[in-house]
């Protein structure tokens, strides 16, 4: 048999998944992959029932339902302070995870090089790669997560760097890019002719005093950002797989075709479905607000009376937790051994940080908080035993 691709060589399965699996095994805790136990919105629900008895069970249009993608350009028109036209510059797509990999694929040749900031959501570096070009890793130093400029600027400046993915609020480390390093970035990208690709799925979930800044929202980037945005996180449907790309139409044109060849469209019921949660009032997403602030707080306060150390996040609803103090006890020689090992003996269910990281860390798991309150109080409950356990 002929070898197989070289470009997949490399490529493991995904550590986040394959820890949900390690959860199902000793029926522990998950706080891994991040999807939440508790029920979506239910007027987007009865409207998906409705939707079952109505004609909405061919293909949509290939770029997005003329409905969902108006309701959306408003929706998002709205929160970005920018004017965005439905049907020059938005492809629907299945998930963020797609919206992504188009955009990748839109941008870059083979032999191009993308910058992406460390600690990086995994499937970045894997988009890269799928797509012939050279990931470039920049550093958030731990704990603050902040970066230096000139190393960012000696990276983007290198020849053949094409682009930059930046994740706002940022997986896994929760970090909210202030508007003095979105205008730093923004200048680099203008500065060296580069795309700036932003994941921005966590949107709605940014913790006072932090705000967040839309990079196609400053002077000058509207027509070097494309925007890869989802459904899951803020309307609590993960497994939906409802995405969306925002680009300016020359881009978007562009992203419609490798969109096309590459799921050619998404579900058509729901995108029928989801048009009612893209029509919610402000009210809704203060309340999302104020749900995930109080999550935040109560796993926040919990680790801190257990005495593990972690950092604060931002935005979105992960934590890093330092684990030097248990891989010394231990001895395990990875954060993987640990992270299985800590499901299998605490009964809770982690993401290694090596997983996230170019550098070579192994000081972190991360964990996630969209869990009822009694699924998040039975794993403080149960890392409460860690020193004992491990």
């Amino acid at each position: 048999m002929k070898p197989l691709s070289n470009r997949t060589s490399t490529f493991t399965d995904s550590v986040i998944r394959r820890m949900t699996r390690v959860c199902m095994k000793y029926n522990a805790v998950n706080l891994s992959q991040g999807f939440p136990d508790f029920e979506p919105p239910r007027p987007i629900l009865q409207r998906l029932a409705e939707v079952a008895n109505e004609d909405f069970h061919q293909y949509s249009i290939t770029w997005g339902a003329q409905n969902f993608r108006e309701a959306l350009a408003k929706k998002q028109s709205r929160q970005m302070g920018i004017d965005i036209n439905p049907n020059r510059e938005i492809v629907t797509t299945c998930g963020g995870t797609e919206a992504m990999m188009a955009a990748v694929m839109t941008v870059c040749n083979p032999g191009d090089k993308v910058v992406i900031f460390s600690p990086w959501y995994e499937n970045y570096g894997a988009d890269c790669i799928l797509s012939g070009a050279e990931p470039v890793y920049v550093p958030l130093i731990p704990p603050a997560y902040n970066f230096d400029a000139n190393v960012l600027e000696d990276a983007m400046k290198q020849p053949s760097v094409k682009a930059l993915i930046l994740c706002n609020p940022s997986n896994p480390c929760g970090k909210v890019f202030t508007i003095e390093e979105m205008t730093i970035i923004a200048n680099l990208a203008k500065k060296y002719d580069l795309y700036v690709i932003t994941d921005e799925v966590y949107e709605h979930i940014i913790y006072k005093p932090h705000t967040m800044v839309y990079m196609a929202s400053l002077p000058g980037m509207r027509e070097r950002t494309i925007v890869c945005g989802s459904l899951s996180k803020t309307y609590s449907l993960t497994g939906w797989r409802l995405g969306y790309t925002i680009a300016p139409p020359e881009i978007t044109e562009r992203i419609k075709k490798v969109h096309d060849f590459l799921t050619v469209g998404a579900a058509a019921p729901l995108q029928e479905a989801m048009v009612t949660g893209l029509n919610f009032t402000q009210e809704y997403y203060d309340d999302l607000l104020a749900k995930y602030s109080h999550k935040r707080q109560l796993m926040c306060e919990g680790l801190d009376a257990i005495g593990l150390e972690h950092n604060i996040p931002q935005g979105a609803y992960y934590i890093m937790i330092n684990i030097k103090e248990f891989m010394r006890n231990t001895g395990c020689a990875t954060d993987l051994e640990l992270a299985e090992l800590m499901c299998e003996k605490v009964g809770v269910g982690t993401v290694p940080g090596s997983s996230f990281f170019h550098e070579p860390v192994n000081d972190y798991v991360r964990i996630h908080f969209a869990k009822k309150d009694e699924t998040l109080n039975e794993a403080l409950n149960r890392l409460a035993t860690i020193r004992e356990k491990l």
